[in-house]
């Protein structure tokens, strides 16, 4: 499996983390002199591309300072802890909400396995590995860390999920954003630019801390966002309306099934694609209705869970 992945210039490199299909999730590198950081990993999977990143660079493991989840679902942190295993000199830096779950993996691990089945998780994640307590930081709001003089500040960011942070890089300008920035695959792209829209993944989707994520993002006047699905993407100020709206969207329509628990997530997962495909069209995407569906079909059937879960939520702190 040979390593894929872009020089974004300022000593960034987006990595395809190969997880189901090319271009689907990255993670990334940033290099100031002899000093790496990674920001999100991929699964276990994806390790090997990562080492092999870095002998392209000319550099090694024992090079590797950070390691930067934005949050512990497992396509971005699913590999942390081999990561952390091969680069002796790395620190961890995670969310608070996050770190009980590097340090011990058992309960996600168990979590991805009730849902996929031990066969498909090894497919697809491979292991869990623990990081020792040591190694870890609690990355607060704030948090800082220093990369041989390029200072990267970690943001929590809450919305998507109560564990994520965004990481602010002031040489450059730019933002990693994990999923606090929406989902924007390149197949979409047209000469209308990026399609974006938000994952509502489960378990913690809150679309007013959501609202509140974006208004900290901005205030950062950052000149591009890279997003682990999939890359760079500028036009900022544009695309945060886009996200916005796509928020308020999935919210109301997720509103609208509130009374009937029945078959939700059924019903929710088919509007999504419909609303999706409705905004693809009209954003000139010439991609058949079948190739967008096949693109699209995970991410419209975890939408639709984390929605439900939601309206779940919000019935329990109704009745209370």
């Amino acid at each position: 499996m040979t390593a894929r992945y872009q020089d974004l210039g300022n000593g960034i490199y987006c990595i395809d983390t190969d997880l189901y299909r090319p271009h689907m999730a990255a993670c990334y590198l940033v290099r100031e002199g002899d000093a790496v950081a990674f920001v999100d990993t991929g699964t276990y999977h994806t390790i090997p591309l990562l080492i092999a990143v870095l002998a392209d660079l000319g550099l090694g493991v024992e090079h590797v300072r950070y390691v930067i989840p934005t949050h512990v679902h497992l396509d971005h942190a699913g590999g942390a802890g081999e990561l952390m295993a091969r680069c002796p000199q790395a620190q961890l830096i995670v969310h608070p909400k996050g770190a009980p779950h590097m340090i011990d993996p058992s309960r996600l691990q168990a979590g991805a396995t009730a849902v996929y089945g031990e066969e498909g998780f090894a497919k697809d994640y491979g292991k869990l590995i623990p990081i020792p307590e040591a190694r870890v930081t609690l990355a607060q709001d704030g948090h800082t860390v220093d990369l041989n003089g390029r200072i990267l500040t970690f943001y929590d960011t809450p919305g998507h999920a109560n564990h994520h942070g965004c990481i602010w890089d002031e040489r450059s300008a730019y933002c990693f954003t994990g999923d606090t920035f929406g989902i924007s695959y390149r197949e979409f792209d047209t000469a209308k630019g990026v399609w974006m829209f938000a994952p509502t993944t489960p378990v913690a989707f809150s679309p007013d801390e959501w609202l509140v994520s974006l208004d900290k993002l901005q205030a950062l006047q950052p000149a591009a966002m890279l997003l682990t699905h999939y890359g760079r993407v500028t036009d900022v100020p544009l695309l945060m309306e886009t996200l916005r709206k796509s928020i308020s969207k999935l919210s109301e329509m997720a509103l609208a099934l509130r009374g009937t628990p029945q078959d939700r997530v059924a019903q929710l997962r088919e509007q999504i694609m419909q609303y999706w495909l409705e905004e693809i069209a009209a954003h000139g995407c010439n991609l058949s209705e079948r190739d967008s569906r096949e693109l699209l079909a995970v991410d419209s059937e975890l939408n639709a869970q984390g929605l439900d879960v939601w309206l779940q939520r919000l019935d329990k702190v109704k009745h209370r």
